[in-house]
């Protein structure tokens, strides 16, 4: 792990509350276009498909990832419209990872509604999922960009590399760090960095400007990732859209867990070990799992490299000239930071 840059360069907690409200602003008018094609592409003759899709895309999510593709064109002054596809191929890319992650994980509740593997079962939800990421292609095919379609469809591959790499490492308390942040860079960060990338491409920049978006949003997307690792311990339901503890119970090595197990003596990492290989994971031991996390500063280590991951996403936003986008762009980071505190 690096040394942490000075204080004065990392992603500093506004003293008023960092919102999203600057880019939804911004991207509003292109968010309705993106819908529209969400709502038409998702249809179909077999009437479970939009149902049981709709449920999930319907269900609350931010539409955080098409809003990073209209706000990266928005920062880059592009006046077409090939993005509001793209951005729509984004979130069915997204969608199709939640609906296998929910089978994977036996996931109950997803931004605090039952999961549709539970309501529909596990087949309905992997079959409607490989009809989202067909319809996602279809998108990208239709765009007629190579380049676009390298870039999604090897963030696609990418993303379910990074999901193995997780079944994996599932319950292996002895994860090291560099990998933990390998899956999460794979399996989270790559779809930031693919929606923001392809702004760059459709708006004809050259190649450092489309390295730069590229890396505000995978710097973006494990700053992200790291935060929900820490409030799952910290959080609760109607914050999370998720039961606090859900990492715990299911066993998945995340980084404040190896970092506590990596500064724990024998007792704690025979503590953790079981915890993780689910022997001891009831509410009693997910009450000791947050002390233990507490005295050895894993959450609060594991919130600061995320604050340094969003440094890093605000220092390839300086390419960018200044503009209101660019602002929006760079209060998500502290939006996606402060979500912890």
């Amino acid at each position: 792990m690096a040394n942490p840059p000075p204080a004065s360069n990392i992603v500093p907690l506004k003293a008023q509350k960092p919102s999203l409200k600057p880019l939804m602003g911004l991207v509003a008018p292109g968010l309705l276009a993106v819908n529209r094609v969400i709502v038409d592409r998702m249809q179909s003759e077999v009437a479970l498909i939009p149902e049981l899709a709709g449920h999930l895309i319907t269900g609350g999510g931010k539409r955080l990832r098409p809003m990073l593709t209209l706000g990266s064109a928005a920062a880059l002054d592009y006046a077409g419209d090939r993005h509001h596809r793209l951005a729509a191929a984004v979130e069915f890319i997204h969608t199709a990872t939640l609906l296998h992650d929910d089978v994977v994980d036996g996931s109950d509740l997803r931004r605090g509604r039952a999961t549709a593997n539970v309501i529909w079962g596990n087949e309905a939800s992997v079959l409607v999922g490989d009809y989202l990421f067909s319809r996602a292609f279809e998108l990208m095919v239709e765009d007629g960009s190579l380049k676009v379609l390298k870039i999604l469809s090897r963030a696609s591959a990418v993303i379910a590399e990074g999901e193995v790499a997780q079944l994996t490492a599932q319950r292996q308390v002895e994860t090291s760090e560099d990998r933990y942040l390998s899956i999460i860079g794979a399996k989270t960060a790559v779809l930031f960095a693919a929606a923001c990338q392809i702004a760059a491409v459709v708006a004809e920049r050259p190649q450092p400007v489309e390295d730069a978006l590229e890396a505000y949003g995978r710097n973006l997307g494990i700053a992200f990732q790291l935060v929900d690792d820490a409030i799952d311990y910290v959080s609760d339901s109607d914050t999370m859209g998720k039961d606090a503890g859900d990492d715990f119970r299911d066993g998945k090595v995340t980084l404040p867990v190896i970092l506590a197990y990596a500064r724990g003596d024998a007792a704690a990492r025979r503590f953790w070990k079981r915890a993780m290989e689910g022997q001891a994971n009831g509410p009693d031991e997910l009450v000791e799992a947050i002390a233990r996390l507490r005295e050895t500063g894993a959450i609060a280590d594991t919130l600061a490299r995320a604050r340094l991951y969003g440094s890093r996403a605000l220092d390839a936003l300086g390419i960018l000239p200044p503009s209101a986008a660019r602002e929006a762009l760079s209060e998500t980071v502290a939006f996606a930071i402060d979500r912890a505190y």
